[in-house]
């Protein structure tokens, strides 16, 4: 029999059913039995059930001969369920990649569970993905299984059938069948999670829980709302029989009550004339089922105070009041928005007329992300050469932490954040400063950048809509006369810069600063950091870190990081570092894969691993520093180059082996090519094209250039590239040496 029943009631969902189906039959975790159950539907989706039906032998087709609903639709397919555990979906809805692999490894940790409980995300039609906003009740700290006196508060997770995974030996212990009518989830949920002996929950979205526009049932204007009325006296009905879940009655009756004031609130369900009728029988509910116990936040007692009196016309009134006065409130807080941010532009206006203070320094990166990149190296070393120069850090207050302790920190928006743009000497950045800054003669802006350009930039988006959307290229152009100097860490970027950036700034040809601390970094700076990431000792971690895609919302999974790890074998762990502005991430769950997302310094990930897998990332050019192993895995080249647009086939020059499958990729693992005499040659060549400035010694050519004023000839020289040794990772774990070629002093661009 197979692991798991997947149940897909269709009905008027032909437009979205192939995504769904498609969805159940793509995962990695293949041990499945697919049950789609036509309802039936007067559209096509008879015909797309079928199709899977005839091209896969795990899919079970049923075809009813009337429209039941979506409780007798599940029933139907229960009963041809074989599978140890039963896993619901809907038809517009869809599984996450890796999530049934996921949901297996869980249970196999947890003991096999009655219930497993996952999270989801709500998607809409714009590609927004949205979490679960009760999600912390579904941690997986402290012990498990456990039942649901342990962790009461998974009662205020959505109430639906599809974001659990269910044991069908308990399913049919307990006899549980799901009713016809509207609110179908309601009778069926309540009585497994208190029924259940052993729950468990997975912290990972496996389900995408689409917001149709028009459609669903819940925003659908009918009588049928009134089904829920019946859904809850089943629930209590399943109390009865049960004397000993008594104690959740009081629970139970809350979330009534609550259920039954969010349905008459919301709009467009109830039909035109019939909130009466329903506020009179939600009175009656409450009268009936009405239990003594914890008393609740006030909002909440006077909710059900007009429940109980019956007082719907009061209970309207109020809730249009608070709408009402919520209005005001927003318009009230624009209205203060708008009159402070007025006021800190005149607060900036009179500080551009006081003096400069030359001992003042003000650095950023990444629109105040945090404490990172060329900034942060440059920083530190300012107030190493040059300790009368007091320096500050602009970040959004949740990343204060990461600024270092003799630094201030200054957020966005405030006043002491305008003074310093006013009347800082130095201003430091990887990206620009706010629009509205003026560069007042005597100041120094440093345009650090933050990467070697692969990807086309600056004017050469104008060409490339996709990534170039929502770009004033007059804006960019009026940024960048306000540098002063631009660094580079080769000839390829000095050229692209000068030509996409079009400016009279001056180019310092010194390396990146940031890429310093993979030149002075010792051996037990390596032990340390992966110790402190928890790479096992004698693992070959390798980091992954893809770029992100202009073409493509949300970002694709262009590899399934799950079956690399199990293809490679116990000896590997992988470092997972998407791109920033991949947003939030759905990490895959294995044991040896690593979420190094919300990691301070991707440096020190490059020092902690032995090898990294990127696409199309600057990132490849950096970490050539370190003579390691680079592995590109260009799955989607044609694509990439012809949305963004690249400066050379990154394949026809690589770092290293290049796949252009997953199973490539895999390949260059497992007969060690990712290490082998050859990746060391073009590694070698790439390195010495890229990476010819980057010594060590960046940011005190930067420093004592920019800061100090010595002149061009004084400044340390570079160091060839054949002397420099960067540190290697066997002496930190023990592993097989990297193979290195031959390399040479000599540059080309």
């Amino acid at each position: 029999m197979p692991r798991f029943s997947v149940i897909v009631p269709a009905y008027k969902v032909q437009a979205y059913l192939h995504d769904c189906l498609e969805s159940v039959l793509s995962q990695s975790y293949e041990d499945l039995e697919l049950i789609v159950v036509d309802d039936c539907s007067p559209d096509g989706g008879a015909a797309v059930i079928d199709e899977f039906a005839a091209r896969d032998r795990r899919v079970t087709a049923l075809h009813l001969t009337r429209n039941e609903g979506l409780g007798p639709a599940r029933n139907a397919g229960l009963a041809h369920a074989t599978g140890d555990y039963v896993v619901f979906l809907d038809g517009d809805d869809t599984l996450t990649p890796g999530s049934l692999r996921a949901i297996a490894d869980r249970l196999k940790e947890t003991g096999s569970p009655d219930v497993l409980v996952y999270d989801y995300a709500r998607t809409y039609w714009s590609r927004q993905a949205v979490r679960n906003e009760f999600r912390a009740h579904l941690s997986e700290d402290g012990p498990a299984p456990f039942t649901l006196d342990d962790r009461p508060g998974l009662l205020k997770v959505l109430m639906v059938v599809w974001n659990k995974a269910y044991r069908r030996e308990f399913i049919e212990r307990e006899g549980f069948t799901f009713p016809p009518g509207f609110y179908e989830d309601t009778p069926w949920t309540y009585p497994a999670l208190m029924a259940a002996e052993s729950i468990a929950t997975l912290d990972r979205v496996c389900v995408h829980y689409r917001q149709r526009r028009q459609g669903n049932i819940l925003s659908t204007t009918s009588r049928r709302h009134f089904d829920l009325f019946d859904q809850y006296d089943r629930v209590f009905a399943f109390l009865d029989g049960r004397p000993g879940l008594q104690r959740w009655r009081a629970v139970l009756f809350r979330r009534m009550t609550d259920h039954f004031t969010s349905v008459f609130t919301a709009r467009g369900r109830l039909p035109r004339g019939t909130r009466t009728e329903f506020f009179r029988r939600a009175r009656a509910h409450y009268r009936r089922y009405r239990t003594p116990g914890a008393t609740p936040r006030f909002s909440t007692r006077l909710r059900h105070a007009m429940v109980r009196l019956g007082a719907h016309r009061t209970y309207r009134s109020i809730w249009l009041a608070r709408a009402v006065r919520h209005r005001l409130a927003r318009r009230g807080a624009e209205l203060a928005r708008r009159t402070r941010g007025a006021l800190l532009q005149l607060h900036y206006r009179v500080q551009l007329r006081l003096p400069l203070r030359k001992d003042r320094a003000v650095f950023s990166a990444y629109w105040g992300r945090g404490y990172a990149c060329n900034p942060a190296a440059l920083e530190a070393r300012v107030r190493e050469l040059a300790p009368k120069v007091r320096t500050a850090w602009i970040c959004a207050p949740e990343h204060a932490h990461t600024v270092p302790a003799g630094t201030r920190a200054l957020h966005p928006g405030t006043a002491a954040y305008w003074t310093a743009l006013a009347r800082s000497a130095y201003l430091v950045n990887n990206v620009n400063f706010d629009r509205r800054l003026v560069k007042r003669p005597g100041q120094v802006l440093v345009q650090t950048q933050h990467g070697t350009p692969l990807k086309h930039m600056g004017l050469d988006l104008q060409a490339r809509p996709a990534a170039g959307r929502g770009q004033d290229f007059a804006t960019l152009l009026r940024n960048a006369d306000k540098w002063d100097y631009v660094l580079s860490a080769n000839r390829h970027s000095t050229l692209v810069w000068e030509r996409v950036f079009p400016a009279g700034y001056r180019t310092l040809e010194y390396g990146y600063p940031r890429n310093d601390a993979l030149l002075r970094a010792t051996s037990q700076d390596v032990a340390r950091l992966r110790d402190a990431l928890g790479i096992p000792r004698g693992c070959t971690a390798v980091l992954y870190a893809p770029t992100h895609r202009d073409y493509a919302s949300p970002q694709p999974r262009l590899l399934d990081l799950e079956r690399l790890l199990r293809e490679l074998g116990p000896r590997f762990v992988v470092l997972v570092r998407p791109h920033h502005l991949f947003g939030e991430v759905a990490a895959p769950r294995h044991p040896r894969l690593i979420d190094v997302s919300g990691h301070p310094s991707v440096e020190e990930l490059c020092l902690a691993s032995d090898a990294l897998v990127t696409d199309y990332s600057s990132l490849m050019f950096d970490y050539a520093n370190l003579d390691r192993p680079i592995v590109l895995h260009a799955a989607d080249w044609e694509a990439y180059e012809a949305s963004r647009g690249t400066y050379f086939d990154v394949r026809a020059f690589p770092p290293g082996a290049v796949a252009r499958t997953e199973d490539e990729l895999i390949d260059i693992f497992t007969s060690e090519h990712w290490r082998g005499s050859r990746s060391a040659q073009l590694r070698a060549a790439f390195r010495a094209r890229f990476c010819p400035y980057d010594d060590g010694g960046a940011a005190e050519r930067v420093v004592r250039r920019v800061f100090l004023g010595e002149p061009e000839e004084a400044l340390p020289p570079l160091r060839p590239l054949g002397e420099r040794g960067p540190v290697g990772v066997a002496g930190a774990r023990g592993a097989a040496p990297t193979p290195r070629a031959r390399t040479s002093a000599t540059t080309s661009s």
